[in-house]
């Protein structure tokens, strides 16, 4: 209790968020701030500054700061990253560029090239064979030539990815000792250390990203670090995984790959924290922000994890939470093609200068702006009042450059944009509950993002969803999800057998080996060993097949049970089982888990004075009538909202569509239905 404060940042492409928890008194506030492009860091302490001013405590109270950050999607993404170079066994230098020859635009004439972020004369190949189960066929050679050229290259990153060296990493551990001492300071990063597991393409492109993320990280990690101090603010900093879990500064450093979906974790593991409060089994939850829209399904309380997902057709092979992501925000630019299409989306107007409706230099008109110009917003409250709308713009930029080339008037320009963006939200969420063959009527939607209130009633209504949670807070949850987050580090070791009980001692022996890796990870990052626990899962899949199957193992090492889950999930995801066909052993991954403390939270409080609706004029269908405004503050437990409404809270704002009702759980959240 000396340094009771706990504090969460999610860093976005628009707004950094912040969730504050003081153990004191059990409270959780939030905070959110502009984000600053040219030094996120520099955002991120000018928000502490003022959530400490705002809400009462001092910088030396904050004991523990738990960071959410875009800045290695970002890099990539911009391309800003490292000059790097790459070591691979000689014969094999193109993988990087030759990669799965999957053609995703099979009508394409002329498809784009996938991206390669080492060039031809950066790769390097090394004599040195290993074989499939990692006995040597050939011995690392004279590494003189190529360290000459290295020096020669003289790049600021290395990749060393050499040929099934998940089964044995003794070549890549030589080949960088030598590269260490010729080239002294020049980070390198193993594949046998970020991602030993079988797929060579996969395996390479995983470590390249990590290697010339390295430099980057740093750089940043640096200046947060050098930011420390200031004011007695001097907390534990833990940075958030793609995996939702935490990991220290030095992990991040090394294995800046681990970032890369960083930020929209947060908000997987937020709604499936609010599953269990909420008691609801089923969410599909939606985070709209300013730049995106992901979309999670959280099944049995449980949110999924992948073994592997991409960024900008790059593959990483890593776990992450599993999500689906569109480029779909408030920010997204709306605009008419030669062909006379309305479109929305992809690209976004971001913090600079943001939607024209910021009044800070914006032209082209946003997702925003058309909630703006139907009357959604009241403009002295946005932000809780720490922004001025400029509606006048706003509109003059709807008209113009949407309501003319279509012959329409700034309203009904708006509600087209506002049409075209929700059949695209709603897409993406029946794309990722049709492939696991679940039904939308099954799920509740868990609306949150600063803009997900405004569009959360009609996307359900174009799912058939009956139900909309609105959360505490929901501009902010995604930092309320880190909030709670503990330390994860995950290990994976690549092992082909079949599961037969000829093989079951040397399964059990590999579980036994990687569960006491996994504790010996958490003893290395100080966590007390009451508080580490290590779960096992394989991928599974019938001999001869060219995918797997993730299947949990808390039974380990029996086999009975890890190969009917296995069956059973595969009937649930492909509507069929082959128990009678001989089932491969691929990968065996841990989950090494090292539990923060978590305190409670204060039940939320009553209105002191439960409050009437305002009224603000909008535009719905063509028509303008007056809508009811609430405050979420001042619902009371007996109030009852009836759509068309409007519920405003500080950061953001939610649209109670006709034919809903809203009403307040004993949670905080706010809850709508479908009622006629």
């Amino acid at each position: 209790m000396t340094r009771p404060v706990r504090i969460a940042v999610d860093i976005g492409g628009t707004f950094t968020d912040l969730q504050i928890l003081d153990a004191r008194q059990g409270r959780v506030v939030a905070w959110k701030t502009p984000t600053t492009p040219a030094d996120p860091s520099e955002g991120l302490l000018e928000g502490v500054r003022q959530a400490a001013a705002r809400f009462g405590f001092a910088l030396a109270d904050v004991g523990l700061l738990l960071h959410g950050t875009t800045i290695a999607t970002n890099a990539v993404l911009e391309r800003k990253l490292a000059r790097g170079a790459l070591l691979t066994t000689a014969g094999f230098e193109d993988v990087l560029e030759i990669t799965r020859h999957v053609r995703r635009d099979i009508y394409g004439l002329a498809p784009d090239p996938f991206p390669c972020l080492i060039p031809r004369d950066l790769r390097f190949g090394v004599t040195e064979r290993l074989r499939a189960d990692g006995s040597v066929e050939t011995p690392l050679g004279d590494l003189e030539p190529v360290l000459d050229r290295l020096r020669a290259a003289a790049p600021e990153a290395i990749a060393i990815g050499l040929l099934h060296a998940y089964a044995n990493p003794a070549h890549e551990q030589a080949l960088r000792d030598a590269v260490a001492a010729a080239l002294p300071g020049v980070p390198v990063s193993l594949s046998s250390d970020i991602s030993p597991e079988i797929r060579e393409y996969e395996r390479l492109s995983t470590t390249v990203l990590n290697a010339l993320l390295v430099p980057v990280v740093r750089r940043y990690l640096e200046k947060l670090e050098a930011r420390l101090g200031e004011g007695g603010f001097a907390p534990r900093i833990f940075l958030v995984q793609s995996n939702g879990g935490m990991c220290s500064l030095a992990r991040a450093a090394e294995q800046p790959a681990r970032l890369l979906l960083s930020g929209p974790s947060g908000g997987a593991l937020a709604a499936e924290r609010l599953s269990r409060r909420l008691a609801r089994e089923n969410l599909v939850a939606v985070d709209m922000g300013g730049t995106s829209f992901d979309v999670s399904v959280v099944q049995g309380h449980r949110v999924g994890l992948v073994t592997q997902g991409e960024v900008d057709r790059l593959p990483v092979r890593l776990p992450m939470v599993e999500m689906r992501t569109i480029g779909a925000g408030g920010g997204s630019i709306a605009s008419v093609d030669a062909a006379g299409r309305l479109t929305a989306g992809p690209r976004s107007a971001g913090a600079r200068p943001g939607p024209v409706c910021y009044g800070r230099g914006g032209v082209e008109p946003t997702v925003t702006d058309a909630n703006a110009v139907l009357g959604r917003f009241d403009p002295d409250f946005f932000l809780g009042g720490a922004m001025k709308l400029e509606l006048d713009g706003a509109r003059e930029a709807m008209a113009t450059r949407i309501g003319n080339p279509l012959g329409l008037s700034a309203e009904q320009a708006a509600e087209g944009v506002l049409r075209v963006t929700n059949a695209a939200l709603a897409a993406a969420v029946r794309l990722s509950l049709f492939e696991k063959g679940l039904d939308p009527r099954d799920f509740a939607l868990l609306s949150f993002g600063g803009a997900g209130g405004l569009h959360a009633c009609d996307v359900a209504d174009e799912l058939g969803i009956t139900e909309v949670v609105f959360p505490r807070e929901p501009g902010t949850l995604s930092a309320y999800g880190i909030l709670f987050s503990d330390l994860v580090q995950d290990l994976a070791r690549s092992r082909l057998m079949p599961v037969d009980p000829a093989h079951e001692g040397a399964i059990a022996a590999e579980a036994a080996a990687l569960r006491e890796a996994g504790f010996a990870r958490l003893a290395e990052d100080g966590v007390p060993e009451a508080d580490r626990a290590v779960g096992l899962a394989v991928d599974l899949r019938y001999r001869g097949q060219a995918f797997e199957l993730l299947i949990p193992w808390p039974e380990a090492p029996a086999i009975e049970p890890l190969l009917a889950r296995f069956h059973a999930t595969h009937r649930a995801r492909f509507s069929y089982a082959a128990e009678g066909e001989p089932v491969e052993f691929v990968t065996l991954r841990a989950s090494a888990i090292g539990r923060l403390a978590k305190p409670e939270e204060a039940a939320p409080t009553p209105p002191v004075e439960p409050g009437r609706p305002a009224a603000r004029r909008a535009w719905q269908d063509g028509a303008v009538s007056d809508w009811p405004v609430w405050h979420r503050d001042r619902l009371g437990p007996h109030d009852r909202v009836e759509g068309p409404a409007i519920i405003e809270e500080a950061f953001a704002t939610h649209v109670i569509a006709r034919g809903w009702t809203a009403a307040l759980h004993p949670e905080g959240a706010i809850v709508a239905r479908r009622t006629a």
